[in-house]
């Protein structure tokens, strides 16, 4: 995977990492702020962001941003927009669990055609391009191909204190502890949506997330034969921010499985 612009978003990404990975694991030090309740941002993030945008500006002037420390940056070009989260799995980062990524993703006239999630702890380098599969590492990637749910393991990744739907959280939690081999959430929702594009997770589920979580894991799992939907219906997950994240042959029976917890909800 050597184009034009993933070769761009790589060598952003590399650069961004080397302050982060300084970063990882000076619990006293880190300088760390509160958003809101449950949501924290460190300066870690910021720094992160604030490279990204340089060096994807050195190379694509123009191009808008979506980021979550800065918002939406306007640039001259209205066809591309770069969606960052500079480190998605803040809360992980904060306390050290290596499990954390700096995700990518480029949309031109709104539709993904580029993604980079980058794990800089496990060295994991997961991208793609619409049309040309997705790899990790340069090693292809191809979703799981389990068809019963009953066989299967999911990241579920819950809402914080602060979140929304913890009613629903926990009836969807107790419908799929009755139908899953296991349940994980482990606190990244980039990194659940590469790993679902690995096949090491079945499926993903996750509710009220923002463009900038998602927007790379979408084009991972599509790229690696996968499906990403709106558990609740037939819109956009990046206009819900739900996300339901599995292969063809699962994805009704999560979708039932989701309907009954809304019932019980």
């Amino acid at each position: 995977m050597s184009s034009p612009v993933l070769t761009v978003m790589t060598a952003a990404v590399r650069k961004a990492a080397r302050g982060v990975q300084r970063d990882y694991g000076e619990l006293a030090n880190l300088q760390v702020s509160l958003k809101a309740p449950g949501d924290y941002v460190t300066a870690a993030d910021k720094k992160c962001d604030k490279v990204l945008r340089e060096e994807l500006s050195k190379a694509r002037p123009g191009y808008s941003f979506l980021t979550e420390e800065f918002g939406t940056v306007k640039g001259t070009d209205p066809d591309h927009r770069f969606i960052i989260d500079p480190i998605d799995g803040t809360m992980n980062f904060m306390h050290a669990i290596p499990h954390f990524a700096i995700t990518i993703a480029l949309e031109r006239k709104g539709e993904l055609v580029a993604a980079i999630t980058y794990n800089p702890v496990s060295d994991e380098m997961f991208v793609a391009e619409k049309g040309s599969g997705a790899f990790i590492n340069n090693k292809r990637l191809r979703i799981a191909q389990r068809r019963d749910i009953h066989e299967t393991v999911v990241s579920y990744e819950m809402p914080h204190r602060g979140g929304k739907d913890h009613a629903l959280s926990r009836a969807e939690l107790s419908v799929l502890q009755g139908k899953v081999v296991g349940i994980r959430a482990p606190g990244s929702a980039a990194l659940s949506l590469a790993y679902v594009a690995a096949g090491r997770y079945d499926a993903m589920v996750c509710r009220n997330l923002n463009s900038w979580d998602i927007a790379a894991g979408i084009l991972l799992v599509r790229e690696a034969g996968g499906f990403v939907a709106d558990p609740d219906g037939e819109k956009n997950p990046m206009d819900t921010g739900n996300i339901l994240a599995t292969n063809a042959d699962l994805l009704p029976q999560y979708k039932d499985a989701l309907g009954k917890a809304r019932e019980a909800a």
